[in-house]
């Protein structure tokens, strides 16, 4: 069977830490989509790590990881990441990398940032990690797959064409130095021997895998509010961050997805640019604390470290972050973190224009939106790392309860701290 975590919201969920609690039962673990721009915090026996491109399953010996074809391969950072993890002790993990992902190249990280460079003021909080021009160039098709770095013949030919069009971008739009070909050959050369020991036919595997009745975790990066169709353009990733996108980035058949779970947290918060509409967003010393207290070590991105945006928890995003995902469960991440609070406010709408709704607009609506809240009752204790739900003060247990009556998704976990285990199981009441 397959399994796809992923995010309902602007990413930052906790993801990584359900899919690490998760894989201990599976039997691979797939990374779908999207690159080294996001990355997914775990805490587990060996220590502190913020994975980038590595699957979450990378600390079970038993799981087989995979990097789909929907990846945006930066082959550098991968090599560099397996080390770093067993160099803190972790047994190399078995991996395959997909023959037909395509490779994020140095030259689309430097595009990445010229582009934002010339936005300027009007820039989209890209992490300059080349993400946008390397799906840009995947859909032009002038984009390199890992099976090229095989056939040299074939890699030089598309190389060049490649180059023959960044150089003209390079040079009379961004008013920037020339690309080299025979330096980008080389460069690709001597990581395909770092890659050549993982590189395999994942199509194959994971029909066989299917076969046997294993089972499969898909991996998502970022949430549903960063979908460039379906989130808040333009705004957003450039790689489909939904669940069915596992269908093609995995790639499983859609036949074999049997449980979504989407992943939020009891608060708000989001790495985005300032001019990303953001309703819930709590400002001043109000988002000072709840960042601070945030997360397992602030709410700060994973990646960049940029401070997150904070807010509280907006019902009307999520229940469409849901719904869109085609959650059969959700998994509700951070509520510890609100234990400091007399009361805790909930969007549970917002007003446009003096109509209220509680259904998520397009971009230019939810520009203007302005949040409708609710205020619960807080329970003012330390509630971090218990592990049963019957056990969480009544306050606590009424908030998960409001939450799910607003999103009509049941909320099946929450969890309770950072760390593997630290997480209750919750009896639904939809």
């Amino acid at each position: 069977m397959v399994k796809a975590i992923v995010g309902a919201n602007w990413g930052d969920e906790g993801k990584g830490k359900i899919t690490d609690m998760l894989a201990e039962q599976s039997d691979v673990v797939i990374r779908f989509q999207g690159g080294a721009n996001a990355g997914h915090t775990i805490i587990n026996d060996y220590g502190r790590f913020a994975l980038h491109i590595l699957p979450s399953g990378a600390f079970y010996p038993h799981i087989t990881n995979i990097i789909g074809n929907g990846v945006a391969l930066d082959a550098a950072k991968l090599v560099a990441e397996l080390k770093s993890i067993t160099d803190q002790g972790v047994p190399s993990p078995n991996l395959i990398v997909s023959e037909r992902a395509q490779l994020l190249m140095p030259y689309h990280v430097l595009q990445d940032g010229y582009e934002e460079e010339r936005l300027a003021g009007k820039a989209f909080g890209s992490t300059k990690s080349g993400i946008a021009p390397f799906y840009s160039d995947k859909y032009a098709k002038i984009g390199i797959q890992v099976c090229d770095l095989f056939h040299e013949d074939r890699l030089r030919e598309r190389l060049t064409a490649a180059v023959t069009l960044k150089n003209v971008l390079f040079q009379h739009l961004y008013h920037k130095p020339a690309l080299d070909v025979d330096q980008l050959m080389d460069q690709l050369l001597a990581l395909r021997e770092q890659l050549r020991p993982y590189v395999g036919d994942v199509v194959s595997f994971i029909h066989e895998a299917l076969a046997q009745n294993k089972t499969i975790l898909l991996e998502g990066q970022l949430g549903s509010m960063k979908d460039p169709d379906l989130g808040i353009f333009p705004m957003t990733t450039s790689s489909h961050t939904l669940a069915g996108f596992g269908c093609v980035g995995a790639p499983v058949p859609p036949t074999a997805m049997e449980d979504v779970i989407c992943v939020t947290k009891a608060y708000s918060s989001s790495v985005g640019s300032h001019t990303e509409p953001f309703v819930s967003e709590v400002l001043g010393d109000a988002g000072d604390e709840l960042r601070r207290r945030g997360g397992d070590k602030g709410e700060f991105g994973a990646t960049t470290g940029r401070p997150r945006r904070v807010g509280w928890f907006d019902a009307v995003a999520t229940k469409y972050g849901c719904m869109v995902q085609g959650a059969t469960q959700v998994a509700l991440t951070c509520l510890d973190v609100l234990g400091y609070l007399d009361e805790i406010p909930v969007c549970v709408g917002y007003d446009i224009d003096g109509q209220i709704t509680d259904k998520f607009p397009t971009t230019p609506d939810l520009m203007r939106a302005k949040p409708v809240f609710e205020k619960l009752p807080g329970w003012n204790c330390d509630i971090r790392g218990c592990t049963d739900y019957d056990a969480l003060p009544e306050n606590a247990k009424g908030y998960v309860d409001f939450l799910e009556a607003h999103i009509g998704h049941p909320i099946t976990l929450v969890s309770t701290g950072p760390k593997r285990h630290e997480i209750t199981h919750r009896t639904t009441k939809l």
